[in-house]
């Protein structure tokens, strides 16, 4: 397996060889592509998936520092807290393997915690709008994860 995702079409495509498994829409980083540190930018390059978190959680487990918080987002939960920066349901931990573009110093796609992960903001879904992260309706993440299993290749290109 490997993933694909087109920065400019806020696609993720999953194929196995050359046949094309799955595509879902995505949401990146509203500040736009790039590896700094610090700048709230998607990632671009060669990856892997590093870790896989949430199995068997609900569909809308909240995670806060990659573990759950017992709460499952709702409306509610939301509105109780505008503004947050929603992870839900599962988390695929991406690590680069180019350094000094996006691995090591500066630059490490790992220590900038760039997931992909479940959201609630589904209307945002086809246009940039996360801090970095590259967020999925909930139903796709976990079809995903359950999908590829860690160490597989993700490209993030414009």
């Amino acid at each position: 397996m490997r993933i694909d995702i087109d920065l400019a079409r806020q696609r993720l495509l999953l194929s196995d060889s050359a046949t094309l498994v799955r595509e879902y829409r995505v949401s990146t980083a509203v500040n736009g592509p790039g590896e700094i540190l610090g700048s709230g930018c998607t990632p671009r390059g060669r990856h892997r998936i590093r870790a896989r978190i949430g199995a068997g959680l609900p569909a809308g487990a909240v995670l806060c520092g990659r573990r759950w918080t017992r709460e499952v987002w709702s409306p509610e939960l939301g509105a109780r807290f505008p503004g947050r920066d929603w992870i839900l349901s599962r988390i695929l931990w991406l690590s680069g393997v180019e350094p000094g573009r996006n691995r090591l110093g500066c630059v490490d796609t790992f220590r900038r915690y760039i997931y992909l992960h479940g959201t609630p903001d589904v209307e945002a879904l086809g246009r940039p709008a996360s801090h970095g992260c590259i967020r999925l309706r909930n139903e796709d993440v976990i079809e995903l994860f359950d999908l590829v299993p860690a160490g597989t290749a993700v490209e993030l290109h414009d």
